[in-house]
């Protein structure tokens, strides 16, 4: 059940990371396109450094769970390295499950910026006038989006250690690159 989970999360992931993708594709050459309409001396289609700022945030929120799952997040291993197994495994699910924590706090306290933006009904000071709930949606819609995943993969990781699955585990959130002391 564990792995269907972690599959079916591990695939929507890939889909929202293709999705990123796509997004910052199309704001470079939306800003390359900007800026060479300036060189030419034909204007500006303006608005490509607010709309490069509001994708930059939603990249960075939504990337976040992929980067997770992909274990592409920046670990400090040195004590983990001089551990045996059931230490190593230990360090991973603390690392999880702090990991997790913060990201629920984060989100959680995403909600009140969100909640203002829409109760004062704000826009951008700029030319655009962009609703800022556009944007600070797909934002705090990312740090959820993260926060349901790091949920997932720490209930998923202490499901594979309560089974004595150390493999699974190490393959869910143990170091990809990891060099063997």
């Amino acid at each position: 059940m564990a792995d269907h989970i972690l599959g079916a999360l591990r695939r929507a992931n890939r889909a929202v990371a293709l999705i990123l993708g796509v997004a910052l594709i199309l704001t470079v050459a939306f800003i390359l396109t900007d800026v060479a309409l300036r060189g030419l001396g034909l204007g500006s289609l303006g608005g490509s450094d607010e709309l490069s700022g509001y994708v930059m945030a939603a990249v960075a929120s939504w990337g976040l769970a992929f980067a997770l799952l992909e274990r592409a997040h920046v670990r400090i291993d040195v004590m983990r390295l001089k551990l045996r197994d059931t230490g190593r495994a230990a360090m991973d699910i603390l690392a999880m499950i702090v990991t997790n924590g913060v990201v629920l706090l984060i989100a959680f306290q995403c909600w009140p910026v969100l909640q203002k933006t829409i109760e004062r009904g704000s826009r951008a000071n700029t030319p655009l006038e962009t609703p800022l709930w556009i944007p600070q949606g797909i934002w705090f819609a990312g740090w959820l989006w993260f926060a349901l995943s790091a949920t997932i993969i720490t209930l998923v990781a202490l499901s594979y250690l309560l089974a004595g699955r150390r493999d699974a585990l190490d393959a869910t959130i143990g170091i990809g690159s990891e060099v063997e002391p």
